[in-house]
């Protein structure tokens, strides 16, 4: 499980520093792709190909389907950590998430996510504001008294 926040510094290469904890989880090479809301995710080889299994089993002749479907793997890269504990983030992700220079790691459970800090921070205000409502709507749901 991944949990925490880390923020990092993207240099001049393209290269950032992956956090030692959450290296132990994604491995020494794992898969990064598009996210939501504007950011990276980050999944180990193992959880993208349960990711992969899941998405196969969805009917392909759904246009969103499909459409998800390409968007999700053509955007995908295999990433190796070198010595240094860095990977080397292609430009058109970079570009996608909008990574400048700070940028925010987060674990969230199963994937690992890689957020612009000015994206993440935006994000993070506007969401705080709805913390408690969504609480209470997914413990709602959670125990099925939704409604």
């Amino acid at each position: 499980m991944f949990i925490g926040t880390y923020v990092h510094t993207l240099d001049n290469k393209g290269r950032l520093f992956i956090p030692a904890r959450l290296r132990e989880g994604l491995g020494e090479c794992f898969v990064i792709t598009k996210g939501l809301e504007g950011c990276l995710f980050g999944f180990s080889v193992s959880e993208f190909a349960k990711l992969e299994e899941k998405l196969l089993k969805l009917p392909f002749t759904q246009p969103e389907v499909r459409a998800f479907a390409r968007l999700f793997f053509a955007g995908a890269a295999e990433l190796e950590v070198d010595r240094q504990g860095r990977v080397l983030i292609p430009p058109y992700l970079r570009e996608y998430a909008q990574l400048q220079r700070e940028v925010v790691i987060l674990g969230v459970a199963n994937r690992v996510e890689f957020w612009a800090q000015e994206l993440w921070e935006r994000y993070q205000a506007d969401t705080q504001a709805v913390y408690e409502e969504l609480a209470a709507k997914l413990v709602a749901f959670s125990t099925g008294q939704e409604g």
